[in-house]
């Protein structure tokens, strides 16, 4: 039973490792970050309400051209005393009262206020929606800018790496040649200082990786933090090489269609404003029973129509209108300044892209050359045929064509999520 009891620890020891080397080995797909920002997003969910509440207001809007229709119900006792001015006495009397019944009004004209008002709700509920898409195409280029970042800090690691093993190999030749008494002592600390340096490197990388892991969870939304480590490929799939039409591509933008319904509300803002120098016209109708006892019997109705008409109130209805006006002009200009934006930022982000997908194939030759020279180089330095500061360039090269070629890659990424972001692509673009 003892034998048992000391092993207990060591087993629990062993499952609490497993578990944490299970959380850490969660891998995220970009599909499986989308999904996750899709649905947990607090940005996401504020623009989601908003178009509730844009539909909530323009239902509210639309509810002044139904009959309105209200239901009373009373019941009360009063009581009244008198003094007989012959005798003195007094003399009390109490009343009830009881009462219900039902009335109802309905809108027969008032300008086409209403009607101008429920229309430009009902763009306010389009510019909402288009809202919505411009949030995700910013949640989705966050998202991507995130995802971009974790795999390239998982990929500077393997090269970190890779450098440490350059820097700790070129040590050990000059430590031989130096022992041999070949090489220098400055060339012998060079190379220690350079490894020194490599490792320093890589710890950076690794904690640059847990900062990108956080990023990346702030983006998908979720409210608890675990390790995690993405996979994926340094290749664009929206390349577009061909010099695309802005004009056609920028229909689409959200921005501008969100800046383009605002318009058209301003506009159905002025028509209202308008109608309020309307007479308003509306129809009522009641009916109800009373009496001093419950249920009450005497009956009665009503029916009327009632006009009114604005004469003056101190020029209200003038500003009502200059106002409209104002905001109209001003959604107007936004409109066009939204248009001019978006084709600038189309033009801007696909030459940033064809830049990049080109400065890879650039960065991708120099790796190949810096690695055959470096190669060639280090069995000219182990045979003495080149100086130790000849080599230690070419070293120092390959590890800057390391980091360049990765750096590239990711600058790729990164142009292409701009272009997708520019052309108004949401979440679901995959």
């Amino acid at each position: 039973m003892f034998k048992y009891l000391k092993t207990f620890p060591i087993i629990l020891a062993f499952l609490f490792i497993s578990c944490r080397l299970g959380i850490a080995e969660e891998t995220l797909s970009w599909q499986d970050c989308i999904k996750e920002a899709a649905k947990n997003h607090p940005d996401l969910i504020v623009a989601q309400e908003g178009i509730k509440e844009s539909q909530a207001s323009k239902a509210i809007t639309t509810s002044t051209l139904f009959p309105q229709i209200d239901s009373s119900l009373s019941a009360s006792t009063s009581k009244t005393t008198a003094t007989s001015a012959v005798t003195g006495a007094k003399t009390s009397t109490t009343t009830d009262s009881y009462s219900y019944g039902v009335s109802g009004t309905q809108l027969i004209f008032d300008g086409f206020k209403t009607v101008n008002d429920v229309k430009s709700a009902s763009e306010n509920v389009k510019a909402a929606q288009q809202s919505y898409r411009f949030t995700s195409s910013e949640v989705r280029l966050n998202l991507r800018t995130a995802f971009i970042n974790l795999l390239t800090a998982q990929e500077l690691v393997h090269v970190a790496e890779e450098i440490v093993k350059i820097r700790r190999d070129d040590l050990e030749l000059i430590a031989l040649r130096y022992e041999s008494g070949l090489e220098n002592e400055g060339a012998l600390l060079t190379a220690e200082a350079d490894l020194k340096e490599a490792n320093f490197e890589l710890s950076e990388v690794k904690r640059d990786v847990e900062v990108a892991q956080r990023q990346l969870t702030k983006e998908m939304g979720r409210e608890k933090f675990n390790p995690m480590s993405v996979k994926g490929e340094f290749a664009v799939k929206d390349a577009v090489k061909e010099k695309p039409d802005y004009d056609t591509i920028v229909k689409n933008n959200p921005s501008l269609l969100q800046a383009v319904a605002k318009k058209n509300a301003a506009s159905f803002s002025i028509k209202s404003a308008y109608a309020n120098f309307s007479p308003e016209l509306s129809g009522n109708v009641g009916a109800d029973k009373s009496s001093s006892t419950w249920p009450p019997r005497d009956k009665s109705w009503n029916a009327g129509l009632t006009v009114s008409m604005p004469i003056f109130e101190g020029g209200l209805r003038l500003a009502q209108v200059s106002q409209a006006k104002a905001l109209y002009k001003q959604a107007e200009a936004n409109e066009r300044s939204a248009k001019d934006v978006a084709v600038y930022n189309l033009a801007q982000t696909w030459a940033q892209l064809q830049d990049t997908i080109e400065a890879v194939d650039v960065q991708y030759t120099s790796l190949n050359a810096a690695a055959k020279r470096s190669e060639i180089a280090e069995a000219q330095y182990s045979t003495g045929f080149i100086s130790f500061d000849n080599w230690t360039i070419i070293e120092d090269n390959l590890v800057a064509a390391k980091k360049s070629y990765l750096n590239s890659q990711a600058n790729m990424l990164f142009a292409e999520a701009n272009w997708i972001q520019a052309k108004g692509e949401t979440l679901e673009y995959e």
